[in-house]
């Protein structure tokens, strides 16, 4: 088993049990517990763990929300490749909206400058990597700045997007599973985060893998509001197809 591979192992049965612990996994997969470590530490470095004594724990067990700058520093290169197949669904001309978050982030870095858009967005960093292209009829949803995300939350935004109709929504989750739907760890992103797929026509959800299988505070949507989900090929190919299942279009790149 290559190191990724166990890794992802790990961190499903992180996610499973609430904790791993060394010894249990060295004896499971046969390893070093140097090795195990070694994975934990890459794990943490993701973003997705916390390492205590003797094992490691998911950091959403530990209702931690990682600022925004830690999360664009993670899963890089896959959040890259879903956010250039996510620029093919961007049509030439008409309406929609972006969501907040980093791999989002980067799908608005990517909009071409002579697309004849309206981009509506919560997001602040958004707004800033579109305001000067001219193409672009930029719509910056207002409301209470959450710093973790810089994006508009409460009722000002929910007011605006109330009124708001767009061809496609691009949203992004902390987590997404068959189970459980699409969650977020904050109520206040989740309830704009619901009202942003309530306005569009369409909805793409960007998430790489390790959002998958994980499940968060508050939920905002189950998978039958998502009409394709763009991922990476670290996706298990399993849980690919049960989401396949549920008539949502999977993309992994």
């Amino acid at each position: 088993m290559y190191a990724e591979e166990r890794q992802r192992a790990i961190l499903k049965q992180a996610r499973q049990n609430g904790r791993v612990d060394v010894a249990t996994l060295a004896a499971a997969f046969e390893i070093t517990s140097e090795t195990v470590r070694r994975d934990l530490t890459a794990l943490e470095r993701s973003g997705v763990v916390r390492r205590v004594h003797g094992g490691a724990i998911p950091v959403e067990r530990l209702g931690v929300e990682p600022g925004l700058d830690a999360r664009d520093a993670v899963m890089t290169a896959e959040k890259d490749r879903i956010a250039l197949a996510a620029l093919e669904q961007v049509p030439a001309e008409g309406a929609i909206l972006l969501d907040g978050g980093t791999t989002v982030g980067r799908l608005a870095n990517l909009i071409p400058a002579d697309r004849e858009l309206t981009v509506v967005t919560p997001s602040l960093p958004n707004a800033f990597a579109l305001a000067n292209r001219p193409g672009i009829t930029l719509m910056l949803v207002g409301g209470r700045l959450r710093g973790h995300t810089m994006a508009s939350v409460d009722s000002w935004a929910l007011n605006a997007l109330k009124d708001t109709y767009v061809d496609i929504a691009f949203i992004g989750a902390n987590g997404l599973s068959v189970e459980r739907g699409l969650t977020t760890p904050d109520t206040a992103e989740a309830m704009v985060k619901r009202a942003a797929i309530a306005s569009a026509r369409r909805t793409v959800l960007l998430a790489d893998h390790t959002k998958v299988g994980n499940d968060h505070f508050a939920r905002f949507g189950d998978l039958d509001d998502v009409d394709t989900l763009i991922t990476d090929i670290g996706i298990d190919p399993r849980t690919a197809d049960e989401i396949t299942r549920t008539g949502v279009k999977v993309i992994a790149v």
